[in-house]
């Protein structure tokens, strides 16, 4: 892989792999050192991309695998919270302010629904792709995505 190929990558997917990673993990720094591996991988493993996939999808796989791999080390798990360090995501991204319940909300719904939720919404894949990504049946991405949009109406409508 060239330089010039993953400086392409990154200018064109970092961003939305940062946001992405950082709802997913709710921490900011985090989410940049899960990034920065992101890219690492893809410049390690591009020649052997089957290209079974587009190149966004199979980034996206690798961020995803990686926050999962962080979520299940002892150390993320010790002393974490679950209420949503808003502005240590939000604040790096412009407009995203006016959306921080939002954003609060996502973060508190179950991982299984959050990551369809961020897959679908943020990183706007179809339902196949996701099911394709996540190794489930479409049916199954449906349903958790129809659960995750009841849970945020719920919880917006009591917080409105």
């Amino acid at each position: 892989m060239s330089d010039e190929l993953l400086s392409k990558l990154i200018s064109e997917y970092g961003d939305s792999i940062l946001r992405m990673c950082c709802l997913y993990l709710k921490d900011y720094h985090l989410a940049e050192d899960v990034v920065q591996e992101t890219f690492i991988q893809v410049y390690n493993h591009y020649d052997s991309f089957r290209q079974q996939s587009s190149v966004r999808t199979w980034i996206i796989q690798i961020a995803i695998n990686l926050c999962k791999n962080q979520m299940r080390t002892k150390w993320f798990s010790m002393g974490r919270s679950d209420e949503f360090p808003v502005l240590s995501c939000t604040e790096a991204y412009d407009g995203m302010l006016e959306h921080t319940q939002l954003i609060t909300e996502i973060s508190r719904l179950r991982p299984k629904y959050r990551e369809v939720v961020l897959l679908f919404y943020y990183q706007e894949l179809t339902i196949r792709e996701i099911a394709v990504l996540l190794g489930q049946k479409e049916s199954a991405v449906k349903q958790r995505l129809k659960r995750a949009r009841e849970q945020l109406k719920q919880a917006l409508k009591e917080e409105f």
